[in-house]
């Protein structure tokens, strides 16, 4: 069975790419780790929004963000100490990778880990609305 994208419609010039990055986030989101995303607006309009990833166990230097194709990647890899015994080992130390894609305009600001907690500040200022006359030439 084929799938019809909302994305296919002919008035949509140039969405293909979104298309395929939508397809790629929906093929790696699992529950781990869990996120909160938060989004508050100022005076002049500008959003801000902070991604809360709780990454408990994992030190900064286990962590990675990056900022890709219009998207965040988060990263983290834990290493098993050799030499360690437990009997029972209910925090597992496995890798993960989490994305989030972001729209044309947002700025990654910083990213804070503390309390077991990774939060990444984004931003998207208010751009104004720009209209232009396109002159039409004749051939």
């Amino acid at each position: 069975m084929s799938r019809i994208s909302v994305f296919s419609a002919p008035f949509l010039l140039g969405f293909d790419s979104f298309e395929e990055r939508v397809d790629r986030l929906a093929k790696s989101a699992d529950g781990y780790p869990p996120y909160n995303i938060e989004r508050a607006t100022d005076a002049e309009g500008t959003e801000r929004f902070l991604v809360s990833v709780a990454v408990a166990g994992f030190s900064a230097a286990e962590l990675d963000v990056v900022t890709e194709d219009n998207q965040i990647v988060v990263r983290g890899k834990q290493k098993d100490e050799a030499g360690r015994e437990f009997l029972h080992r209910g925090i597992a130390a496995r890798q993960f990778q989490r994305s989030f894609l972001l729209a044309d305009g947002m700025i990654v600001k910083d990213a804070t880990l503390g309390h077991g907690m990774l939060v990444i500040a984004i931003e998207r200022p208010k751009t104004p609305k720009i209209a232009r006359r396109i002159e039409i030439r004749s051939v």
